[in-house]
């Protein structure tokens, strides 16, 4: 008997000591920040709907989206029932029509105007005056608008909490967001409340607003299939993109500044789109 607990207790202890080194294994490095597998709180999240015939000849079909460059960060999208929204509205580039929905932001003035057509239904700025976040969610029509801040630098080499906002657009069936004047890169808060994002408009300056290291970062944590440069000023700057970025995703350089957009005709391996501005 004694015999026998004995032998249990010596198993017992090199079990023990075996299971020690694993143990002792050092933790795996964090990976870094991913957006969610999901666009959270999505308007078009049912099937879309059959549009009568008598809609509209001109309209776009239930699961279309245009997107139009007007130049700089400026982007016009129009959803399938003809909502407009106007991106970084401004006095300097502006969309040939009255955008319904107009966002902004904040750090320069080529991307806000103190003085918005008063024929926009929604003006939503991108920043607070008291330093907090917007935190929108507008729905209009088959629209829903959501902003995720960002800081910016500010005019004296500081630092400008929540001065730029990340504007999140659902509309058939898709989640499309637009950087603004991106700064740094993004935590996993910010990436889980913009989502799973099926296209972005990118600023590409490489100095202005994020480096080349920090945008490649932010596009590989998004994973968007389409992505749409802005915000490059000349063609050097938006070369210099191209160049880093056709290493890891297809180029595709548009003949046209619009583009009609739907979930089915979204490209299978991620993709950068150039769409010529005027």
């Amino acid at each position: 008997m004694r015999l026998g607990l004995s032998l249990l207790a010596a198993v017992a202890a090199l079990a023990v000591l075996a299971a020690g080194p694993a143990t002792a294994q050092p933790a795996p490095a964090p990976a870094k920040p991913e957006m969610m597998e999901n666009c959270p709180g999505l308007v078009a999240g049912q099937p879309p709907r059959l549009i009568p015939a008598a809609y509209n000849l001109a309209s776009l079909a239930a699961d279309e989206v245009r997107i139009s460059y007007v130049g700089h960060s400026t982007f016009m999208l129009e959803s399938p029932k003809g909502v407009k929204i106007a991106t970084d509205y401004n006095d300097y580039v502006k969309p040939r029509v009255i955008p319904d929905i107009a966002t902004m932001n904040h750090a320069h003035s080529t991307h806000y105007t103190d003085h918005p057509d008063p024929g926009i239904k929604y003006v939503l700025r991108g920043w607070r005056d008291d330093g907090k976040p917007t935190g929108y969610d507008v729905t209009y029509e088959d629209v829903r608008v959501r902003s995720v801040a960002t800081n910016i630098r500010d005019w004296s080499g500081g630092t400008e909490r929540h001065g730029n906002s990340i504007f999140i657009f659902e509309m058939a069936n898709m989640c499309i967001a637009h950087l603004g004047h991106l700064h740094h890169t993004l935590n996993q808060q910010q990436l889980n409340e913009i989502g799973k994002i099926d296209v972005v408009m990118v600023p590409v300056d490489g100095g202005v607003t994020l480096d080349l290291d920090g945008m490649m970062e932010v596009l590989s944590a998004l994973k968007a299939p389409l992505m749409i440069p802005m915000h490059f000023f000349s063609t050097y700057t938006l070369n210099r993109f191209l160049g880093a970025v056709g290493q890891k995703y297809q180029v595709e350089m548009g003949e046209t500044p619009s583009i009609l957009v739907s979930k089915t005709t979204l490209p299978k391996d991620p993709k950068v789109l150039v769409l010529p501005g005027r």
